[in-house]
């Protein structure tokens, strides 16, 4: 942080604050202190009949991969708001919110992943201006090899185990960096 949001001064000391653990940006002028917290992505599972969507991504990072429909979630909307408009600003398409499903934290680049499963409303789905294409998988069609984040990975793995049990559970956990000779780059 090189200004204070608050008062516009240069002067930002990272310490830790009274009554506090973690050391922060304090603005040395007018006393803010300036928390920075993860980022909340919300997404869907997008399912029609025994397929699940995804989206071929036109930005970086990971262009060209595939992914789940997902995104940073926005001030002043609902965690099923933002999982509804990532769907349409990414596949153009109109989900029916099933359930949450899968809750990330990922630590080590500040992220929560709360993805959702969805139902999708029809067949009328096409790319959006972050997606290449977009397209409907079923479990042996998905390509592996090419998706894009550990995230969408662990989801979709959890998700066709559930398939199999007829059961679809709240799946909570940590997603830890993978090994460099694991990433995609």
């Amino acid at each position: 942080m090189n200004y204070c949001s608050e008062c516009g001064s240069a002067k930002i000391v990272h310490k830790i604050p009274d009554g506090d653990h973690l050391p922060r940006d304090i603005c040395a002028s007018c006393g803010a202190i300036h928390y920075q917290n993860p980022k909340i992505i919300a997404g869907c599972i997008v399912e029609w009949a025994d397929q699940i969507l995804l989206c071929r991504r036109a930005i970086e990072p990971r262009y060209g991969l595939w992914t789940l429909p997902a995104g940073f979630m926005e001030n002043r909307e609902t965690l099923q708001q933002a999982a509804e408009r990532e769907t349409w600003e990414e596949a153009q398409a109109k989900v029916t919110i099933v359930q949450l499903y899968a809750v990330f934290s990922i630590p080590h680049i500040s992220q929560v992943y709360m993805l959702f499963r969805g139902q999708l409303q029809s067949l009328e789905f096409a790319p959006g201006v972050e997606s290449l294409e977009v397209k409907l998988f079923r479990q042996t069609e998905i390509p592996w090899q090419t998706i894009a984040f550990q995230v969408v990975s662990r989801a979709l793995q959890h998700y066709f185990a559930d398939c199999r049990n007829g059961h679809f559970n709240l799946h909570v956990e940590e997603i830890r960096p993978q090994a460099k000779e694991e990433k995609v780059d």
